[in-house]
């Protein structure tokens, strides 16, 4: 067996992971995006660990093609790359896997902006991450409901047209 070769499962992954990053160049409320939902999505369901972090990265930078590139990306994809992870460790969809892919894209994009743009302080430590605060609920609003529509609707596919389960 061809191990370059991409399987119908990779191929619907990947789909789903495109249709998604569309979602993210539409006017939408702040934060509310389908960024951690992608990365968390490639983690869980591509076997391949390489193309678990890849791919994922790859469909992010394209939709930053139009979106453009910031200092914060380096953040971003960064913590993109620790949801994946996250992915590919816990295997399994679940609450709490999407809670902690959020919580640590939190963590990691807010500590970004702090080392960009406030005083390298505990105070201004916690004055961003305090300020973030009503970004990250739309940050979980959107990973709960992209991730769920990703999971969900992949789950439908595999059963209905794969044949996979």
């Amino acid at each position: 067996m061809n191990k370059k070769k991409i399987t119908k499962k990779q191929l619907v992954v990947i789909l789903f992971m495109l249709i998604a990053v569309i979602f993210r160049l539409f006017p939408h409320l702040p934060n509310f995006t389908p960024i951690t939902a992608i990365a968390l999505f490639g983690g869980l369901y591509f076997t391949n660990k390489k193309m678990a972090y890849l791919v994922p990265l790859f469909i992010m930078a394209l939709s930053d093609v139009f979106l453009g590139f910031h200092l914060i990306s380096l953040f971003v994809y960064t913590a993109f790359l620790l949801v994946s992870f996250i992915g590919t460790k816990t295997k399994k969809p679940s609450v709490y896997t999407i809670l902690l892919g959020s919580l640590s894209f939190f963590i990691v994009t807010n500590f970004g902006v702090w080392l960009i743009g406030y005083p390298k302080t505990w105070t201004g430590l916690i004055e961003c991450y305090t300020l973030a605060l009503p970004f990250f609920r739309n940050s979980l609003l959107g990973d709960f409901f992209y991730s769920g529509l990703m999971i969900f609707g992949y789950k439908f596919v595999e059963r209905k047209y794969l044949n996979l389960v």
